[in-house]
Order: C-alpha cells, then sequence, then structure tokens
C-alpha cells in the first residue's frame, strides 16, 4: 500500500469514495469541492493505493484554538472502500496523518463523527485506535 497525496487523477476514485462514506455524488461537484479544498493551505488530502487503485482517503486540517496556543490536526473525512474494509488501510491513514502532523509540530488529532446507526462500526474503530470520546458535535441548517 502506497500513501500520497490527492492529485487530480484520482478525482473518479474519491468520488465513488464519498458514496462509500454515505454521501454519494458526483464527479463535477466533487471536482468542485477539491478545487476549494485545495485552495486553502491548511487543508491536505491524502489517499490509499493498493496495486494502482486509490482504495481510501483521509482529509485533513490544521485548526487554530482559540482557547489555548497551537493547532489541532481535524480529519475532517476518511473513507476506505467497502471492500477493502478491516484490511487496515484506515488505520494505516490515521497513522500516516499523526506522523504529518507531529512533523508539523501539531500534537493534538480530533474528528467529529455523526451519531447514526450505521455510522456505529466506524466509531469502534475510532475507539480502538485511540480516539476518546470527548464532547458533543451541535448543528444547526441555517
Amino acid at each position: 500500500m502506497i500513501i500520497r497525496n490527492y492529485n487530480s487523477n484520482d478525482l473518479e476514485a474519491l468520488t465513488a469514495l464519498m458514496a462509500d462514506l454515505g454521501y454519494p455524488t458526483n464527479t463535477a461537484s466533487m471536482e468542485h469541492r477539491m478545487k476549494l479544498i485545495q485552495s486553502n493551505p491548511t487543508n491536505v488530502t491524502f489517499v490509499a493505493e493498493v496495486q494502482g487503485n486509490v482504495v481510501g482517503m483521509i482529509g485533513v486540517r490544521e485548526v487554530y484554538y482559540y482557547e489555548e496556543d497551537g493547532t489541532a490536526a481535524q480529519i475532517s473525512a476518511l473513507v476506505t472502500k467497502q471492500e477493502h474494509q478491516g484490511k487496515g488501510i484506515g488505520k494505516a491513514l490515521v497513522r500516516y496523518v499523526e506522523s504529518w502532523a507531529l512533523e508539523k509540530g501539531i500534537q493534538v488529532l480530533t474528528l467529529t463523527s455523526g451519531i447514526k446507526e450505521e455510522r456505529v462500526k466506524a466509531h469502534e474503530f475510532y475507539k480502538a485506535i485511540g480516539f476518546e470520546i470527548t464532547g458533543y458535535r451541535f448543528v444547526k441548517k441555517l
């Protein structure tokens, strides 16, 4: 397995991965999103490749604290193709981001995940690799 930076040749694979994450989209919409994401220097997207095929991705952003000095790395998307789940790809992507963050002097890795029945397996995965539940996420659609 190779973990590397996303590039525009990965667009169709990334579009398919969004469906596996539970957010189906089309290539044009994903291309627009990725252009915006890539234009922000605090965002980075890494992909996992097996035998030349993209089978996972992790999107992360560096966020600055209001409450204290420093930054955190916030995972905003993490997905492995369904047929490749359970093979260590998600864990490898998280470990890769941990190393990336530490190289930047970032000491905290965060993520949010919805409270849905289909996310229970993901929540168990997060706990198994060392994440702790520390709060709630509140959302208000405007």
